[in-house]
């Protein structure tokens, strides 16, 4: 039995909930939510499997070295003394990046300088020579976070960020993060039973999302690579056992549809769904979100309508009142879930919401809000239950 080691998975703000669920479906323990990100243990197969298996999160990170320093000179010293070559080899290209919550380390790009020489240092000491820094494709990525004089070397087991699945080769103005649209789709409970609608789909990530989860697909099978392949301590054969494993994997064919009004956004759909291998559980319409005309529900909407950095004021609050009459007079017994930065808009929607999260797309602040559009009044609706 091999040594149960921490681990952390990113996230972002509002998902944490759900990847700590995640974690617990692929055997990881000791699941502990903390502020957008959630600590775990497990052996090298958990670690390979919440980098390919869970949906929501951003990367998966590995602490390697703690220890307290208390200025940068010490922090130099210190990092110095650790034995780098147990993660990586002179012939690695590595990068660093530095967070830091602490009055006597201010300046996170000074830090993962002073980190990135301490390891160069300490190469150079033992073999006369420094491994190159390459900050765009690195083989190792060190993150140190630094809280007061607490200090955290960690390992990122991911590579890029889990949110490039390796799928979406286009996209729209705007597009959405696979892991926000993962999110979306996991916190509405759709059972990918009833029907599903994006009518104002963009390049089609939350349609693509919810056909990766409906059949069970794992999002890392579209990447070329993770980070952890270029590990001193990489299993091959481990990793080969988790990239197989079809066991999670469902025979469902869900109906799903993406609708936008704009023929490139279709096309985009179509293009990135096919990369996917879901063009076949995508239906795509190229028409108005007003002009669409929805399979009888129940059903479950989940929407990012445009925010107004491409509409004016005036025009996106009259649009929001539209869409909320549309949604009222078409989508009976739906679901509508709706993702929207602009407060004021949300305001003219028209509908009261049962259900309210707080969610980022970026850096920007948004409501994720749930609708529930019954036939006849709500009062008919609890009568006949």
């Amino acid at each position: 039995m091999q040594d149960k080691k921490t681990f952390i998975a990113k996230t972002l703000h509002g998902l944490e909930e759900l990847l700590a669920n995640e974690l617990k479906t692929i055997g990881a323990e000791d699941v502990t939510i903390q502020r957008r990100m959630v600590s775990f243990t497990g052996n090298t197969e958990t670690l390979y499997r919440a980098n390919f298996q869970t949906r929501t999160a951003t990367r998966i990170l590995m602490p390697i070295y703690e220890f307290k320093a208390r200025n940068e000179e010490e922090l130099y010293g210190l990092a110095k003394k650790f034995d780098w070559t147990s993660v990586m080899e002179l012939s690695h290209k590595f990068a660093v990046d530095a967070t830091v919550n602490s009055e006597t380390f201010t300046h996170s790009h000074y830090i993962a300088l002073k980190l990135k020489d301490a390891v160069a240092d300490h190469f150079r000491d033992r073999f006369g020579r420094r491994p190159f820094v390459d900050p765009k494709k690195p083989h190792i990525q060190l993150h140190i976070h630094i809280n007061n004089h607490d200090c955290t070397v960690l390992l990122d087991s991911s590579g890029e960020s889990l949110h490039k699945r390796g799928y979406k080769l286009y996209q729209d103005i705007a597009p959405i993060n696979e892991v926000l649209a993962a999110g979306l789709i996991l916190l509405s409970g759709w059972d990918a039973k009833t029907p599903f609608i994006d009518p104002m789909c963009g390049s089609g990530t939350i349609a693509i999302e919810a056909a990766l989860i409906a059949r069970g697909i794992a999002p890392g099978i579209f990447r070329k690579n993770f980070g952890f392949e270029n590990w001193l301590n990489f299993e091959k054969d481990t990793f080969e056992k988790v990239f197989n494993d079809e066991s999670y994997e469902r025979n469902l064919t869900p109906t799903i549809i993406g609708g936008d009004v704009s023929k490139r956004a279709i096309d985009l759909t179509i293009l990135n769904a096919k990369n996917a291998g879901m063009h076949k559980f995508i239906s795509t319409e190229k028409r108005s979100v007003f002009d669409f005309e929805p399979p009888q529900g129940p059903g479950t909407v989940i929407t990012n309508p445009p925010y107004g950095e491409r509409l004016k004021k005036e025009q996106i609050t009259t649009f929001y009142k539209q869409l909320g009459d549309c949604f009222k007079q078409r989508y009976q017994d739906y679901k509508v879930w709706m993702l929207s930065g602009n407060m004021e808009a949300i305001k003219r929607f028209g509908l009261h919401a049962s259900k309210t999260y707080t969610l980022f797309n970026g850096p920007l602040e948004c409501k994720y809000l749930k609708y529930d559009i019954y036939s006849g009044s709500k009062k008919m609706k609890y009568k006949e239950k």
